[in-house]
């Protein structure tokens, strides 16, 4: 029997393992999470808006119906190009007859990965929750000191890179400092918190039309948010960054400004682009293995403009999709069918309540109707009834109360925190920040 082996259980991979499901072929996710992720929505667990749970589902449980198919939790160390075996971290191996490679991206620090102890990334569901953490100690730690030096930098929040996780990520930390925490506090005011927004180009959201970057940065700028253009970051340190421009002090940096696809090309031993990526046929696999396909956020692929496809939810959706078709079609002896063609669905990004922008081909849309457009397509892409009901009730309760009921602290956030940040200084006197426990969190709250 034919042996697929998929290597990701991302929005690529897990729509090739779901067209296989009535293949006549041996199925294998490999994936070194237990679930699959919905990443366009990660922010708003880094922002206490939704808890893990909303935006995960385990793969297992996605692929249960799948009586061809099997999933392995491990990492992925190498392939045996020659041997056609998939090498995991602990030297086991799994054959295969035709790979698929989708295994994402994580962060790029531009080659100073000595940023990422004081710069948090958010790719996992470890890192926002631990964003998280630092984002709500920081207020805990202000809290705590009748210093207004020390309370401006503990509320000063730096998010370096405007594309759109940067952009959602300063609309909802302004949100949550000026509405959700207002009245929670008596020693800090946490309505004048600083949230700055650093940008190395000239506008926010550099790949949408300018008209709506110009509109997403009205927007972010009416929230409160600081948004700092032709800006390039040269340093950060756990007290905030240094730029082109000079220095901007803050204790928490959330960095949003690039990506690096992971080590498919050291895989494949072959070329990969600035970013890592590496190219493919029209039929998205690659030249010198053609049983081998690349898809998602790992393969340059020209998109009908010419310019290669962004990473997106959509472009690994429909390269999954069509990559599944495919096998289908070889594992059934039939011929392969046409080249990918991506269909463009458009972009869109939130900036806040009741604020967003779209963009569908030269149809363009702002304000509450993209905001609404944005909360419909999110609520269909999120794997899995409970979750589409669990998200849109939280929204909805979010939207009627401002209240926020996954603002948890945990210990392990603190702990990691604590490593890299300077301690607080209340009345003059240093703290060491292991004696600064959170307050307890409610029960009820998630």
């Amino acid at each position: 029997m034919t042996r697929i082996v998929i290597l990701g259980g991302g929005f690529g991979g897990l729509n090739v393992a779901k067209g296989l499901g009535s293949a006549d072929a041996e199925v294998t996710v490999i994936d070194r999470s237990n679930h699959h992720l919905f990443q366009p929505l990660l922010y708003q667990v880094s922002t206490a808006t939704l808890s893990p749970a909303d935006i995960s589902m385990p793969i297992r449980h996605v692929l249960r119906r799948q009586l061809n198919t099997r999933v392995i939790l491990a990492e992925v160390a190498d392939i045996d190009l020659e041997g056609q075996r998939v090498v995991l971290q602990d030297a086991a191996s799994v054959p295969f007859d035709y790979l698929v490679v989708a295994t994402g991206a994580t962060h790029s620090y531009f080659g100073h990965s000595e940023w990422e102890k004081v710069a948090r990334g958010l790719k996992t569901i470890e890192d926002a929750t631990l964003i998280r953490s630092e984002v709500l100690a920081a207020f805990e730690f202000a809290e705590r000191t009748d210093d207004i030096k020390e309370q401006t930098a503990w509320t000063t929040f730096l998010i370096v890179g405007a594309g759109p996780t940067g952009v959602e990520m300063a609309g909802a930390v302004m949100e949550i400092a000026r509405m959700v925490l207002k009245d929670e506090f008596r020693t800090v005011a946490t309505r004048t918190a600083r949230v700055v927004l650093i940008e190395g180009t000239d506008r926010v959201l550099p790949v949408y039309d300018p008209s709506l970057s110009e509109r997403a940065r009205r927007d972010l700028e009416r929230l409160g948010v600081e948004v700092q253009l032709e800006t390039r970051v040269t340093s950060v340190d756990s007290e905030g960054v240094s730029t082109n421009k000079g220095r901007i002090e803050g204790r928490t940096v959330i960095w949003a400004a690039g990506v690096q696809a992971s080590p498919v090309a050291k895989w494949l031993k072959a070329p990969g682009d600035r970013v890592g990526r590496v190219s493919v046929t029209p039929k998205l696999s690659v030249a010198e293995w053609p049983n081998i396909y690349v898809i998602g956020d790992c393969a340059a692929v020209p998109g009908p403009d010419g310019k290669l496809l962004p990473g997106l939810a959509a472009v690994a959706q429909q390269q999954g999709q069509y990559v599944g078709r495919q096998l289908s079609r070889v594992v059934a002896g039939e011929l392969p069918g046409p080249d990918f063609e991506y269909k463009d669905k458009g972009v869109m990004a939130t900036i806040g309540r009741s604020r967003a922008i779209a963009q569908f081909g030269g149809f363009k849309l702002s304000g509450v109707v993209a905001w609404t457009v944005w909360l419909f397509v999110h609520i269909m892409l999120l794997v899995g009834f409970r979750n589409k009901v669990s998200v849109l009730m939280q929204w909805a309760w979010a939207y009627f109360t401002w209240d926020r009921g996954a603002r948890l602290i945990t210990t392990s956030g603190l702990d990691k925190s604590r490593s890299s940040r300077p301690s607080p200084n209340l009345n003059g006197v240093a703290v060491p920040l292991a004696t600064m426990a959170p307050a307890k969190a409610p029960k009820d709250q998630e």
